[in-house]
């Protein structure tokens, strides 16, 4: 009985927890998105892959402004060990600069995108919040992400999958 009670309790304290409110722009965006293309523009104007020939993603948006995004590089290699906990360093490297992923809310601004991140795979953008000017034609949503402390600016483009 007294599982129970608690349990009750818990659920009603979740229901009546405020929904996040929604983002001005964000249904526009809500759905799943696959990955097109994560390339990098070189200082030099050059464009190049950031994450190899043939990269792999997914971004979810929901409805309330909620986002999960995730990018990897296909060609990252397997541990030779067959344990993530025994990598080598060139290992844990390539995994490392193989993959970006981070989550939380999403505003959307005339022409920005605002990424308030609650957690990435890079932990120095733990809590901070990101602009990114972006284009959407039809079902192809793309955005440059700031600039590298070398200049380089990737850009991220993604194909809408379907509503949430």
């Amino acid at each position: 009985m007294k599982r129970y009670a608690i349990l009750s309790a818990g659920l009603l304290a979740l229901s009546a927890a405020p929904a996040l409110p929604a983002a001005s722009g964000t249904p526009a965006l809500a759905g799943s998105w696959t990955l097109v293309a994560a390339d990098v523009l070189h200082r030099d104007g050059t464009r190049g892959h950031d994450y190899g020939d043939a990269p792999k993603g997914l971004l979810i948006i929901d409805g309330q402004g909620r986002y999960s995004l995730q990018i990897y590089r296909s060609d990252r290699p397997h541990y030779a060990s067959g344990d993530r906990a025994r990598g080598t360093p060139a290992e844990y490297q390539a995994n490392a600069l193989g993959i970006s992923t981070h989550f939380g809310t999403l505003q959307v601004d005339p022409g920005v995108l605002v990424f308030n991140i609650d957690s990435a795979s890079f932990p120095n953008q733990d809590g901070t919040q990101q602009k990114r000017p972006y284009t959407l034609d039809g079902d192809e949503l793309s955005y440059r992400v700031p600039a590298r402390p070398n200049g380089d600016v990737p850009v991220s483009v993604w194909r809408r999958l379907g509503p949430p």
